[in-house]
């Protein structure tokens, strides 16, 4: 695992990194109704000094976006491509310093519109590219459909927590999020592992049934189609004699 922490401490970073992280600490706090001067003084710098860096509240958010986004992908890229499990396992381990990019993932799809469907769209790529590179590596099987692999895996991760920490906030709907995630980590490991690496069927007759029928589907699409593009032909050749 990177050596690096999820929000690291501010002596490590430039200014424009420390206005970065705490923007995401504020947003996953408050929410996106935050302003920039909440930010600024999260990171004790002026409001204009963050202008400055991100030209305005949108630009903000896009970095902490592209941020959250490659701190997520780069730790699964290293745990999956590891040879030592060791890797994956001390990821796990450390679970609760992804508590202010989670909170804010989690505030950015609950406000949802195009700025969260543009956060989704990025996460798949981001899934599919780490186990593209864990393909490669041998440690991940090949997929039939890759993209639709990526996409399946990011909306059940993202579904799964947001589920959980909905079901653990306090009555005031405020959430603990680094014992929620130490939590859920807890409660879904074995299963988790378990499915990923052993499987649920005993056999791949379900799986060999849906392709053949989707092969079928596919095949009598294309030769509707290719029947109706020879009669559109026909029917033109006609009207041009």
């Amino acid at each position: 695992m990177c050596s690096a922490r999820a929000v690291s401490p501010d002596r490590d970073l430039n200014t424009r990194a420390r206005i970065r992280d705490a923007a995401i600490r504020v947003f996953g706090e408050q929410g996106f109704g935050a302003g920039i001067r909440a930010v600024a003084t999260a990171a004790g710098v002026s409001p204009g000094l963050v202008n400055h860096h991100f030209g305005s509240k949108k630009g903000l958010r896009a970095a902490c976006d592209g941020h959250v986004l490659e701190v997520i992908a780069s730790e699964k890229r290293d745990a999956l491509t590891a040879s030592d499990p060791g890797r994956m396992l001390a990821y796990m381990s450390e679970i609760e310093q992804y508590a202010p990019l989670v909170a804010y993932l989690v505030r950015s799809f609950q406000a949802g519109g195009e700025l969260a469907e543009s956060l989704f769209e990025d996460m798949v790529a981001g899934v599919e590219e780490y186990l593209d590179a864990a393909v490669a590596e041998g440690r991940v099987r090949p997929s039939r459909d890759p993209a639709a692999r990526a996409r399946y895996l990011a909306m059940n991760s993202l579904g799964t927590t947001l589920l959980f920490l909905q079901m653990h906030a306090d009555k005031n709907g405020s959430v603990d999020y680094a014992f929620a995630l130490r939590k859920m980590s807890d409660d879904i490991a074995l299963p988790g592992l378990e499915l990923y690496t052993e499987g649920l069927f005993t056999d791949s007759a379900l799986l060999d049934a849906y392709t053949d029928r989707a092969n079928t589907d596919t095949a009598n699409t294309d030769t509707a189609n290719t029947d109706t593009a020879n009669t559109d032909t026909l029917q033109s050749s006609k009207e041009n004699e």
